[in-house]
């Protein structure tokens, strides 16, 4: 790999884990501070990369924890591992949710479709309980969506490269510019 073109080659990475569910990076942790300014952490499914722009975005309930801490403190990092190409991607970004407007209306109707949507139409928000002897959500009266879109601005990007051969390389990626750090 020729080093000026790796952040290049690392939005192909990230483009195509939005396309194939069995890319490594599809799922990345997201880490956020909590209100009680303890570390959270969760898995998200990548939805979009966009390299000319520098975001990343993923779907979440709107009512979500995730969220609340987000609008809170809007600096988060996502965590990505791929087996196959033996990176780990750290991402710090800064991130802002959309819950409504013409993204989310695109996303819903992609999503909407599909068998996730269940998943945004329930009456209660993520982590609530549900009631004693029910086997399953009880979907919201109003059939209104709960969707939201985190878009993550990217800041900077820490890149890990374990070789086989016990060769590692590390980068600081910030914009086009790469810094080559001690593994």
């Amino acid at each position: 790999m020729i080093p000026d073109h790796l952040p290049h080659r690392i939005w192909q990475e990230l483009a195509r884990a939005t396309q194939d569910r069995h890319h490594g990076w599809r799922t990345p942790v997201l880490a956020t501070v909590g209100a009680d300014q303890q570390p959270n952490a969760r898995t998200v499914v990548l939805r979009q990369a966009r390299e000319p722009v520098g975001e990343l975005a993923f779907f979440t309930d709107g009512r979500s924890p995730k969220v609340a801490e987000l609008q809170a403190q809007p600096q988060a990092v996502l965590v990505f591992w791929s087996a196959r190409l033996r990176w780990q991607l750290r991402v710090a970004a800064r991130c802002e949710v959309l819950t409504d407007g013409p993204e989310v209306d695109t996303a819903w109707a992609r999503v909407g479709q599909s068998a996730a949507a269940g998943d945004y139409l329930t009456a209660q928000p993520p982590g609530q309980p549900w009631a004693e002897g029910e086997l399953e959500p009880v979907p919201a009266s109003t059939g209104a969506h709960h969707l939201a879109v985190v878009r993550a601005r990217v800041q900077t990007m820490d890149w890990l490269a374990l070789g086989l051969d016990g060769q590692h390389r590390r980068a600081r990626i910030e914009g086009q510019a790469l810094t080559w750090l001690t593994p």
